[in-house]
């Protein structure tokens, strides 16, 4: 039987036992990081599709949205990627943290008191760094929940623009008279996102009491649905308008309300569009739009 004492010796453990754990450990840290990344890629993968709501997918709507979705299939993967990205960076850095204070204990070193110092240095850190921790969070949640993305108009509550930058920490938004707008994540307590799948433009038009209903409302039927044929038009109005009738009694007159379902960031300009077309309408029809009357010096 071979002689084995020299598995005792000092020498074997340090210059051999030691560095062929420390060697062990690296390579099993290597492929679980490997194994960690397949896993996050899977999950990026099937985030990066997307999936548009069945209420949606089954409408004309979102035939048309499907036509035209490329620009938000483009920027889904584009957060997809960054996500994917920031989880496979956290995922090395656990992992590789491990390894280290694994491959040190292997080596006699005292772990002990460098992981009590950085339980210290981490809660000090807690402590002073809430806030900044919070903004991270809610950076990291709203990128995986597809909230908002580059190019959107959202209404965040204190700010509401055109979305410029998204960040982990901190979104930039740019209001409609320029104003650019720096908003904290944590501070984000509700969004309202006028880009996602489509829009509707609503119309209120106020005609005077003395004029025909019928035919106003078959005035703005009618131009709404011009609008809907025409080639310029195509893939803009997604459906075809709908006159929902009369909405409310105001002082001045009678409100009737017109909507029309539009691709996203489409129903300011549809809008303008329709307004200018039913006043000529109106005009040549005789119907006349009442306005307040404002004294000269002013209210």
């Amino acid at each position: 039987m071979p002689d084995l004492d020299f598995l005792d010796e000092p020498w074997f453990h340090r210059f051999v036992e030691v560095p062929l754990r420390a060697i062990i450990i690296i390579a099993f840290a290597l492929v679980l990081r490997w194994v960690a990344n397949r896993l996050i890629d899977r999950l990026i993968s099937q985030a990066a599709k997307g999936a548009m709501p069945n209420a949606i997918a089954q409408t004309k709507a979102g035939a048309k949205i499907a036509e035209r979705g490329e620009p938000a299939a483009q920027r889904r993967r584009q957060r997809a990627e960054a996500t994917g990205s920031l989880l496979k960076s956290v995922a090395t850095g656990i992992i590789l943290t491990i390894a280290v204070v694994t491959i040190l204990a292997s080596f006699g070193i005292p772990v002990a008191p460098l992981l009590t110092s950085a339980g210290i240095v981490g809660v000090a850190l807690g402590f002073g760094a809430q806030t900044l921790v919070k903004d991270f969070l809610a950076g990291i949640s709203m990128m995986l929940e597809d909230q908002y993305g580059v190019g959107d108009v959202v209404d965040l509550g204190e700010a509401a623009g055109t979305v410029e930058s998204v960040g982990l920490r901190v979104t930039r938004l740019r209001d409609v008279d320029g104003t650019v707008w720096y908003v904290r994540n944590g501070e984000i307590l509700r969004v309202g996102n006028s880009s996602q799948n489509w829009a509707r433009t609503v119309l209120d038009i106020t005609v005077a009491y003395e004029s025909d209903l019928d035919e106003a409302q078959r005035i703005l039927h009618d131009v709404a649905n011009e609008m809907y044929a025409e080639k310029a038009f195509e893939g803009v109005i997604l459906e075809p308008p709908e006159v929902w009738g009369v909405e409310r009694f105001d002082k001045d007159g009678v409100v009737i309300r017109v909507v029309l379902k539009t691709a996203p960031l489409e129903q300011w300009g549809v809008a303008r569009a329709m307004r200018q077309r039913v006043k000529h309408r109106f005009d040549a029809a005789g119907i006349r739009i009442p306005v307040t009357m404002v004294p000269p010096g002013g209210y």
